[in-house]
């Protein structure tokens, strides 16, 4: 549920800041007539994102184990691809984002409606794409359908409160340090992401090793404790993983 809170704090931040920014900028440029596009492009962005994460959840449940397990490792590493990326773009591209996108909004503008609808929804989609990939492999790493899905209307939740709170100038948020604490975290998530994902690889007989395990620590840290529970939640951690998983993760 944590680590779920902050990967739809982290994703929904970005769509919210993005959003915020639009917004403004048209309010300030006396450009209201054109605000119903940009949320008809943010919609059209969410419906798109929740449509994927339905696809997912139905695809899986029509498969054979062997499918479900090829299938859900290859998208667990797509979502450790993803979040990397991620991490590492808003790290390059932070400090010059209100730039950049005021620039496509000028754009936008100068070629139509149509061409605002396709600026917010791109500016968000992204965003909610990531988030219905890396959800998706997160809480099938865990088992779990409902913490996790609590755990990202609730990080989604807190975005928008401070999307809202940037619009409307209340809050001055460090961008930097936020990306770079929250990219921390991240990348300990993706770690064990990528190491379920490759298990499942495993199972699925496209990677060899299933039986070699690095360490088996069961009795120390039992998987059906609360600690043992906390652990897998959020880090993803497995008392018994094999020598593959241990390597993928601290690569």
């Amino acid at each position: 549920m944590f680590a779920n809170y902050l990967i739809g704090l982290r994703e929904g931040l970005e769509a919210a800041l993005v959003v915020s920014i639009l917004i403004a900028y048209l309010v300030k440029s006396d450009r209201r007539d054109a605000l119903p596009a940009v949320w008809l492009g943010i919609g059209a962005a969410v419906a798109l994102s929740v449509a994927l994460e339905a696809t997912l959840e139905l695809t899986s449940a029509e498969m054979t184990f062997k499918q479900q397990e090829l299938f859900g490792g290859s998208l667990s590493i797509l979502a450790v691809l993803l979040v990397t990326w991620m991490i590492f773009w808003m790290r390059r591209t932070s400090h010059a984002l209100k730039a950049e996108l005021q620039g496509k909004l000028d754009h936008a503008l100068a070629m139509g409606t149509g061409a605002l609808v396709l600026t917010a929804f791109l500016s968000v989609g992204r965003e909610g794409l990531e988030t219905a990939v890396i959800v998706w492999g997160t809480a099938r790493s865990t088992g779990e359908n409902t913490e996790p899905m609590i755990g990202v209307a609730l990080g989604l939740a807190t975005a928008v409160v401070l999307g809202y709170l940037f619009y409307a100038g209340a809050i001055r948020i460090n961008l930097a340090k936020f990306f770079l604490w929250t990219g921390a975290g991240l990348v300990v998530v993706a770690a064990g992401v990528l190491a379920y994902g490759v298990h499942d690889l495993q199972e699925a007989d496209h990677l060899p090793g299933l039986s070699d395990r690095a360490f088996d620590i069961s009795d120390t840290i039992p998987p059906d404790t609360w600690y043992g529970t906390l652990l897998k939640g959020i880090l993803n951690f497995q008392p018994d993983p094999t020598v593959l998983q241990v390597t993928v993760w601290l690569l």
